[in-house]
C-alpha cells in the first residue's frame, strides 16, 4: 500500500480540525440554562433569594465547582490550567469511549476501532489545548496535529497551500456530544489508516493487556489515557518551539 502523502494528511487533518472546532466552540459558549453567567452573580444578595432562586444558585454552584468554561471558576483559571481541564475532564469522558471496544478483546483488534478512536481523542484535546495557548488558526492546528500524532514536519505554506479552505463551519457540529463528535471525527480520520501507529500510544504492556475479553477495556482506558497525556505535553513542546503559530491576542 502505497505510503499517505503529506497532501493527503493535510486534506484529511483540515477536514477534521474543521469539524472539531465549531465543537469545541460549543463547549465553551453553550448555556441554554443561564448558570454559567449565574455563577457571577454577588453570593451576598442571595439570603433572601426564593426557594426556586436557591435552586438556580446550587446548580450553578455545582457547574463552577467543575470549573466549566464559561463559569466563573474558569474564568480564575490560568491559561496553563484550562488546557489541563481539556486532558483531564473532556479527555477523560472521550477516552471512555476509546476503550468500550476493548470489552471484546482481541475481536476489537481486527477492526481498527480504538486505533482510529484514539487518534480522534488525541486530535480533539490537542485542538482544545491549542485553542486556549493561543493556537487558533486553522492551518496552525493541522500543523500541529501532522506533527504530534503522524510526525510529519509540515511548514505553515504546505498546510496552507493544501487545506481545503472553503469547508464551511456547520450548525449542526455545535449540537452534538462529546461522544459523536469523537465518532464523527474519527470517521473524518479513517483514511489515515496507516498513520495511527505513529501517535503517541499506550505502553507495551497496556497494548498486551489490551486483547484479553473484559479486562481488555479498563487496560485500554488506562493505556489510552496515559497516551493522551503524552500527547498534550508534545502538543505543548511543539507550540513552545512555534511561538509564531499563537495570536497575539492571546491573554496569558
Amino acid at each position: 500500500m502505497a505510503k499517505v502523502s503529506d497532501s493527503q494528511i493535510v486534506s484529511i487533518l483540515d477536514n477534521a480540525v474543521a469539524g472539531i472546532n465549531p465543537v469545541l466552540d460549543a463547549l465553551s459558549e453553550r448555556d441554554p440554562l443561564g448558570l454559567k453567567g449565574h455563577t457571577f452573580r454577588d453570593k451576598s444578595d442571595d439570603e433572601n433569594d426564593s426557594t426556586v432562586e436557591h435552586g438556580v444558585h446550587l446548580l450553578s454552584d455545582a457547574i463552577n465547582v467543575t470549573d466549566w468554561p464559561g463559569t466563573k471558576g474558569w474564568s480564575e483559571r490560568s491559561t496553563a490550567d484550562r488546557a489541563d481541564w481539556w486532558v483531564t475532564r473532556i479527555g477523560t469522558v472521550n477516552t471512555a469511549a476509546v476503550a468500550y471496544p476493548g470489552l471484546f478483546g482481541a475481536w476489537a483488534k481486527r477492526l481498527p476501532i480504538t486505533s482510529v478512536l484514539g487518534f480522534a481523542n488525541q486530535a480533539m484535546v490537542l485542538i482544545a489545548v491549542a485553542r486556549e495557548y493561543g493556537v487558533t488558526d486553522r492551518a496552525r492546528q493541522v500543523e500541529l496535529l501532522a506533527s504530534v500524532l503522524c510526525d510529519r514536519n509540515l511548514t505553515a505554506d504546505d498546510v496552507g497551500a493544501t487545506a481545503d479552505v472553503t469547508l464551511a463551519d456547520d450548525p449542526k457540529d455545535r449540537k452534538k456530544s462529546l461522544i459523536r463528535a469523537v465518532w464523527d471525527t474519527a470517521q473524518t480520520l479513517r483514511g489515515l489508516s496507516d498513520e495511527f501507529d505513529r501517535r503517541p500510544q499506550p505502553a507495551a504492556p497496556f497494548r498486551l493487556l489490551s486483547y484479553i475479553p473484559v479486562v481488555g477495556a479498563p487496560v485500554t482506558y488506562v493505556g489510552e489515557r496515559l497516551a493522551l497525556s503524552k500527547a498534550a505535553k508534545e502538543g505543548r513542546r511543539w507550540i513552545s518551539a512555534h511561538p509564531d503559530a499563537v495570536s497575539a491576542s492571546t491573554d496569558d
